[in-house]
């Protein structure tokens, strides 16, 4: 059957039916889901219908979900959380939506890979068109992707992840926070204050990934000494384990010889500052800290120096990107981006603001 007799025979089973399946398509046209596939890419590039998830839907846009009106296009986005870090991610794309007149379906995972799976299915399952996703799955584990990705069948742009060949097939659009380059800047400045030695705690997380290589590849430039703590910081608590575990990494950074640290993330830094003064330590003069995510460092009882990623460009950028590969014209596809947004250094009172009546004076 040649393409253009199959092309046929899908409009008329989408004007029949409403929407369309690949696996059911394959089967009734006696060819793969890859053909299928093809020719749904065709018929939606000249505007005859919209790819979605698993299939194809009419041009009219999708049913609404809640009230909407249905020719008001929906995207969806899917991330491991709708707190911190993500609070204005989300935030950022949902201003861009806006912007273009569109709407956002939003599924939480919780960093659950199985959540995550049926998160992705009611989003798709809806007829978005296209999909905003920071998969559970961080840039350290994408050889668990299994293929997947390649499967959704309406563009994407991954946010806080980069995954490529040979994970994927093709390569994806994404837009992430260089947190390589966050973590250089932290140690940049520790030096700038005449630090040698410096002691790293980092939270088990997706982003910890990439401040390893950070700090790795910065520690070498910079001629430096560093050590990564196996000590798992607490962001609260006053009980004996929770103290144990504040005083281990004290004593490691005492032992190494480091009057700095570099600690991921915000709470567990300012609990660790804490503790420090409760031991009779000052910050920064005996103890300069520099806190990784910026989400409520300024309100620590030493107002920390942290590195902040651009979290609310990144959701801006990443939808911007995705509705105007939604909206490229037929057989003009946008350019595949990679995106990296650099982090930026502020400084506060743990180490590196001047010190009061002493203009030009550093203090940490």
């Amino acid at each position: 059957m040649l393409a253009p007799e199959r092309h046929e025979l899908i409009l008329r089973s989408l004007r029949r039916h409403g929407r369309l399946r690949v696996a059911e398509l394959a089967g009734e046209l006696g060819v793969s889901a890859i053909t299928v596939r093809r020719d749904l890419a065709e018929l939606d590039q000249a505007g005859l219908l919209r790819r979605v998830h698993g299939g194809a839907v009419g041009t009219v846009g999708p049913a609404p979900i809640s009230g909407g009106q249905s020719s008001q296009l929906t995207i969806g986005i899917v991330v491991p959380n709708s707190t911190f870090y993500y609070t204005d991610v989300i935030r950022g794309a949902e201003a861009m939506a806006d912007r273009y007149g569109a709407r956002l379906v939003l599924g939480v995972s919780g960093y659950d890979v199985a959540v995550e799976a049926e998160r992705l299915e009611k989003v798709l399952g809806i007829g978005v068109a296209g999909l905003l996703l920071s998969t559970a799955l961080g840039d350290g584990r994408a050889a668990e992707l299994g293929g997947w990705l390649d499967d959704i069948d309406v563009p994407v742009v991954l946010m806080e992840r980069a995954f490529g060949f040979p994970d994927v097939t093709g390569e994806f659009d994404h837009v992430r926070t260089d947190h390589a380059y966050g973590a250089a800047l932290a140690l940049r400045h520790l030096v700038s204050l005449g630090h040698r030695r410096i002691g790293i705690n980092l939270s088990a997380s997706v982003t910890s990934y990439w401040l390893l290589k950070g700090i790795e590849q910065a520690a070498s430039r910079l001629g430096i000494e560093t050590f990564v703590s196996p000590v798992l910081l607490p962001a609260h608590g006053e009980d004996p384990a929770t103290l144990a575990q504040l005083d281990a990494f004290l004593a490691e950074c005492e032992s190494f010889g480091a009057h700095a640290v570099l600690v991921h993330s915000d709470e567990p830094a300012a609990r660790l500052v804490e503790r420090a003064m409760e031991r009779g330590l000052r910050v920064p003069e005996d103890l300069a800290v520099i806190a990784y995510n910026d989400e409520t460092a300024a309100m620590a009882v030493v107002p920390l120096t942290a590195v902040s990623p651009p979290k609310l460009m990144l959701g801006e950028m990443a939808c911007e990107l995705l509705l105007r590969k939604i909206r490229a014209a037929p057989g003009r596809p946008a350019a595949t981006q990679h995106l990296n947004l650099l982090p930026e250094l502020r400084i506060r009172a743990s180490c590196g603001a001047l010190v009061t009546g002493q203009a030009g004076v550093h203090a940490g």
